[in-house]
């Protein structure tokens, strides 16, 4: 106790030191302040204790890696050289400030962004960026700016498919699309200009190549390939799709030329957190014309035997503040996920999701929350086919003081467009639809999804309850001929 006394006093100098030194403080309020403001100084201890002064920080380096606890550091190797740097960045009051939480016992994973406005994973990203020490910690991050610093948008959409040459979205969407801080679509198609298409599979997608230039039209910063048409022209138009997004500088993530580019994680950095993606497909169930990546060869991220998948998703949470898991899943026509696609929603969320985005049915499915982690179970069509269908873009948020939440754009694809639907009476039809379709989540007026089992204080009037929404919906399947199929597909 009387070394813990000592160490707080002589910390509690060195700020004081340094403020007097910054000219926030005058020399003559030192001894003042050290009587009066000092949160948590013993002032019964001996004057020649409280007189101390830190001439270098080498004790509050030791306090520090002394106390530092694995679950904090992230497994880092923190040492004094990453201290001397944090120190060179933020000054002597933050690693002060970060000594007296060790000693206090109150220091947790959260403290280095309350700090420092970064977390311990942006930090050692950028200790290894300016030192050169294990630079291959900066392999597939990307650094983003934010449209503001209260909270970072991340958009998924559904289905796309540009096998036609062409796809309308409505102005007001497009923009919704363009300001967010990532934009992520699922691409379910080829670029190719390759006539082989796989021998025996019914429906093939593809698109001329300079068709990808429409992607920074829509605002897209990445795309996920792991689904089951990605490779319908082989090896080949797998290998040409990769080439032409690269060429056109928008990130893919799920397919690959090898198993370990298939199962690459896409880091980002945005506000000062560490976002993690990763995606894999778990279609096809019968049929395997979709081939999953292997060593020496190319194709997708399977997640049917999840083992592999759930390796990602752990590797990615080791590394990140938060992880969102695209998957491919479910079938096709129905309204309802199935009791695959809830296991494996609970398999994520257990291995390190923060957040399940779904697609595949073609249909849009229902939300709900496991261990306060959201899963959206499928977006359904963006922009596949010519029928009459709600879809939406979702929107994972991350505010400022580190809560994730979820928001749904209504949306609709109607006539060969989708557009965002902004009357009230349809946005209204569009909630009721989406809340009849999820499970313990409330909506409000903004198109925001709260989980009914957590804490609800940011709630003020809930418009709509999964519990109590009805739209008359009967059956499970919804399999109009013409709403599952793009327009003038390839159909053999």
């Amino acid at each position: 106790m009387k070394i813990k006394c000592r160490v707080k006093a002589l910390l509690a100098s060195a700020f004081l030191a340094c403020l007097v030194a910054s000219g926030l403080l005058a020399p003559e309020a030192d001894a003042k302040a050290m009587e009066r403001n000092v949160p948590g100084l013993d002032k019964t201890m001996p004057a020649e204790i409280q007189e101390n002064k830190i001439t270098d920080l080498s004790e509050v380096y030791e306090v520090i890696l002394e106390g530092a606890a694995k679950e904090w550091i992230a497994g880092y190797v923190v040492d004094e050289s990453f201290l001397m740097w944090l120190n060179a960045q933020y000054g002597d009051e933050a690693l002060i400030e970060l000594a007296c939480l060790v000693m206090d016992g109150e220091m947790t994973a959260d403290s280095w962004y309350e700090i420092t406005g970064r977390s311990i994973h942006v930090l050692w990203l950028m200790f290894c960026r300016d030192t050169e020490f294990q630079s291959y910690q900066l392999e597939n991050v990307h650094w983003i700016e934010c449209a503001g610093p209260e909270e970072t948008v991340i958009s998924f959409t559904g289905d796309f498919n540009l096998a036609e040459g062409w796809c309308t979205f409505s102005e007001d969407l497009l923009k919704e699309m363009q300001e967010s801080d990532l934009m992520v679509m699922n691409n379910e198609f080829t670029y190719t200009d390759s006539n082989q298409a796989l021998e025996g599979k019914e429906y093939v997608f593809r698109a001329r190549p300079e068709m990808a230039e429409l992607l920074s039209a829509f605002g897209a910063d990445a795309v996920t390939l792991a689904n089951n048409h990605v490779f319908d022209y082989g090896q080949q138009g797998l290998s040409d799709t990769l080439q032409t997004l690269s060429q056109n500088g928008v990130l893919s993530f799920g397919a690959g030329n090898n198993i370990q580019e298939a199962s690459r994680i896409l880091y980002f950095v945005a506000n000062g957190r560490k976002i993690a993606l990763v995606a894999a497909t778990e279609i096809e169930r019968t049929k395997q014309y979709t081939k999953e990546a292997d060593d020496n060869s190319g194709g997708v991220l399977k997640s049917r035997h999840p083992e592999k998948f759930l390796s990602v998703i752990r590797e990615a949470e080791k590394h990140s503040d938060y992880v969102i898991a695209v998957i491919h899943w479910g079938t096709e026509g129905m309204l309802y996920p199935d009791n695959s696609q809830r296991d494996m929603a609970e398999r994520f969320v257990d291995a390190g999701a923060d957040a399940v985005i779904g697609d595949h049915p073609h249909r849009l499915q229902g939300i709900e929350y496991v261990e306060g982690a959201p899963i959206v179970y499928s977006l359904g069509n963006f922009w596949f086919s010519d029928a009459t269908l709600y879809t939406t873009v979702a929107q994972v948020i991350i505010a400022g003081d580190g809560s994730l939440g979820l928001k749904c754009l209504p949306c609709l694809q109607k006539g060969l467009t989708t557009r965002l639907l902004t009357g009230e009476k349809e946005k209204e039809e569009f909630y009721r639809y989406l809340a009849a379709l999820s499970s313990d989540v409330w909506m409000d007026r903004e198109g925001n999804v709260y989980d009914k089992c957590a804490r609800t204080d940011s709630i003020i009037e809930p418009w709509f309850d999964s519990d109590t929404a009805a739209v008359g919906l009967t059956g499970l399947a919804d399999i109009e001929g013409n709403a599952i199929d793009i327009v003038g597909s390839y159909k053999k």
